[in-house]
């Protein structure tokens, strides 16, 4: 739920260019909503995720996301 609610703020955010969330157990369909949104946002330029218990599922979410996003360098 978290990570949803945060990935329909980044939808409609253009200003907001690093993003650190330790810690908060996204997990993979976090991780999924959170994707979705990056494919389209090209205004973020960081995002770390440490410890979220993201899996290969979620994994594979950014993973796909990453190929379409033009503006995340870390």
């Amino acid at each position: 739920v978290g990570a949803a609610s945060l990935a329909a703020v980044m939808e409609k955010n253009s200003s907001l260019t690093s993003l650190i969330l330790h810690n908060n157990n996204i997990g993979d369909v976090g991780a999924a909503s959170l994707a979705a949104v990056l494919e389209k946002n090209s205004f973020l330029t960081s995002l770390i995720l440490l410890h979220n218990n993201i899996g290969d599922a979620g994994a594979a979410s950014f993973a796909a996301a990453i190929e379409k996003n033009s503006s995340l360098t870390n």
